[in-house]
């Protein structure tokens, strides 16, 4: 069994500390046919079961050798911005488009083909958390999109369980709590995976409408193609979430093509791209864990 990552797949360029790890698989290293071809894991898009259950065994055997023990944990996403939180008794299939952990070898693992993976680790090396963004929970309602409520489960992980009174607005002692959640936010590293870019994500008015009605700033990141079509800077509208919270340590996916999984068909699947072409389209994985 594989136990070394694909040279294709990427690792996180950031100061992580010794016992984050964390990784992006590509299409490369599997043994699914086309159009799955090679390492799809998405046990939902119409591939082989057995060839996606060999994948997934690829992937599990890569963070083994890593963090003797250590799983990756599957989520069922549905575009929205439920939370989990990784316990030992807790399966894949969860419905939720985020995770946190503070359990070593419990992997946050999120799937993605166009979709904006986003990573989240403390300096300390206590918590790591990973959410599925597209463009839906990332708006998520009235500015609290699935960003907002990882970072919120991240924060109680981080702060003992006290974050969310704080947050919320409710306890008595918001001033020094509030103080701690800036400097949870200080110390909190984030790495955005590639996704769909800027030259390929056409949305409509009602897209960009739902970041601005949050944030005028917002229109930043859409590029008016003609009436009521846009192009979505979908990394660059994690970036002004981030921010918005006190995260400024951002690394990773910087909005250039290289990120872009549509315009990369030999590396990426792409939902957008294979689909239209295809019938359907493979997935990838992030994972973050601590060791």
């Amino acid at each position: 069994m594989v136990s070394r990552p694909h040279p294709d797949w990427l690792r996180p360029d950031w100061p992580a500390p010794a016992n984050v790890h964390a990784l992006f698989t590509s299409r490369a290293g599997g043994c699914s046919q086309a159009p799955f071809d090679t390492l799809n894991l998405g046990d939902h898009v119409g591939d082989d079961p057995q060839a996606v259950h060999a994948n997934r065994q690829v992937l599990q055997s890569v963070l083994q050798a890593a963090t003797p023990g250590a799983r990756a944990l599957f989520l069922q996403q549905v575009h929205g911005t439920q939370v989990v939180a990784l316990r030992p008794e807790v399966h894949d299939g969860v419905a939720a488009d985020a995770c946190v952990s503070a359990t070593p070898g419990l992997a946050c693992t999120i799937m993605v083909a166009d979709c904006l993976p986003v990573l989240l680790a403390d300096t300390r090396g206590r918590v790591v958390a990973a959410a599925h963004a597209g463009w839906r929970g990332l708006a998520g309602q009235a500015g609290e999109g699935v960003i907002e409520s990882v970072f919120r489960h991240f924060l109680a992980l981080s702060l003992d369980g006290k974050a969310l009174n704080a947050i919320n607005n409710v306890a008595s002692d918001v001033p020094e709590s509030a103080a701690g959640v800036a400097d949870v936010a200080a110390r909190t590293l984030a790495w955005l995976g590639p996704c769909i870019g800027p030259q390929a994500f056409e949305v409509g008015a009602e897209v960009r409408a739902a970041f601005c009605a949050h944030d005028a700033a917002a229109a930043q990141c859409f590029q008016a193609l003609g009436t009521d079509k846009y192009l979505a800077d979908l990394a660059g509208l994690a970036r002004q979430r981030l921010r918005a919270l006190g995260i400024t340590q951002i690394h990773g996916n910087d909005s250039t093509s290289d990120w872009c999984t549509v315009s990369q068909p030999s590396r990426f699947f792409s939902h957008r791209r294979d689909s239209a072409s295809l019938g359907s389209s493979g997935r990838m994985a992030t994972c973050i864990w601590l060791g």
